[in-house]
């Protein structure tokens, strides 16, 4: 009697399993590996992202080619790329917005912005020196980038929206150049 009430517990306890995915007797099982890699990449795929690539990268490696998982390969090297052009606009967008609040509030100038810039430009020239085909990327993001930017300055600074210019007023060039600061004359002092 009793172990037909722990059996009866136990699958109370995997349908709430079930229903809510978020069980840790369901995280912690081990997933099957006695299927074939035909049937297995699929369910590991979409199971255990980490053990997929390791999976992949072993029968690229092995040139096991008709065992590829394919659909998903191509999503996933798809997706690495949308990644590279996604970090670039966002750090063009950090650096703007520092631009911007470089120009427009003067009083506040700080040690901190003046390193957010320099990091970010150092950042964006070495994406581009990694991935070079993301340079024609650059004009095509740059007011989005510049949007972006643009709130970024707003918040911080407490300035409304419309005090800053519709479109980017800096140049690719100005923007990634170390001797460019919007409203200051370069000095050696700024650059120490």
């Amino acid at each position: 009697m009793q172990l037909l009430k722990k059996l009866e517990k136990s699958s109370l306890v995997r349908d709430k399993c079930d229903r809510k995915n978020l069980c840790y007797h369901h995280f912690m099982q081990t997933p099957q590996t006695e299927q074939t890699p035909e049937t297995l990449m699929p369910s590991l795929y979409e199971a255990d992202f980490y053990a997929w690539t390791q999976e992949q990268a072993k029968l690229l490696k092995f040139q096991q080619w008709n065992q590829l998982d394919l659909p998903n390969l191509i999503e996933e090297i798809e997706s690495l790329g949308k990644q590279q052009r996604a970090e670039l606009r966002n750090r063009l967008s950090i650096l703007i917005g520092h631009l911007l609040k470089w120009e427009y509030q003067v009083s506040k100038r700080s040690r901190s912005w003046l390193n957010t810039i320099r990091i970010q430009r150092i950042d964006v020239l070495e994406l581009l020196k990694e991935n070079p085909s993301l340079k024609p990327y650059l004009e095509e993001t740059l007011q989005i980038a510049y949007t972006k930017g643009m709130a970024l300055a707003a918040g911080e600074t407490n300035l409304p929206l419309k005090t800053f210019p519709e479109s980017c007023p800096y140049s690719l060039e100005e923007i990634l150049s170390d001797r460019f600061y919007p409203g200051e004359v370069m000095s050696d002092e700024l650059m120490e």
